[in-house]
């Protein structure tokens, strides 16, 4: 069973629509900001990646479903789990709950690239050990 990474947000009224409900695309910075607080739990530096190895993360798909909206001042749990590691990209699934209640789920796939020419690249060995790890 994979582990499962959970990390903390509150919906701030910059997140929010004239309605007062986190706008959509909102949950894509939520989701993001999630992989990132895993990747610095896993012992993944993002920075050190580029300097050292030359290489960044880039989102290559993401299939996101609404199923309840958050509101202001809500304080979210998002979740995150590896579906799949590949030699060059990681699948995540992730969700939003508020409570015990489901808002938003999502499978983002992530690739690795070479940042100097763009392209994909495998990740670099020690990163995928401390992925498999976490």
């Amino acid at each position: 069973m994979p582990s499962v990474f959970t990390w903390a947000a509150r919906v701030y009224y910059e997140d929010t629509d004239a309605g007062g409900i986190v706008f959509y695309a909102n949950y894509l910075k939520f989701f993001e900001r999630a992989r990132t607080e895993w990747l610095r739990a896993a012992g993944i530096g993002q920075q050190e990646l580029l300097e050292q190895q030359g290489a960044a993360f880039v989102v290559r798909s993401a299939r996101i479903e609404y199923l309840a909206p958050a509101r202001l001042d809500d304080e979210l749990t998002l979740t995150l789990t590896i579906e799949k590691l590949g030699r060059a990209s990681v699948q995540f699934a992730q969700q939003a709950w508020r409570g015990d209640q489901l808002l938003t789920s999502a499978s983002v796939k992530v690739g690795c690239i070479d940042v100097g020419t763009m392209r994909p690249r495998s990740l670099p060995d020690d990163t995928a050990a401390k992925m498999r790890a976490a």
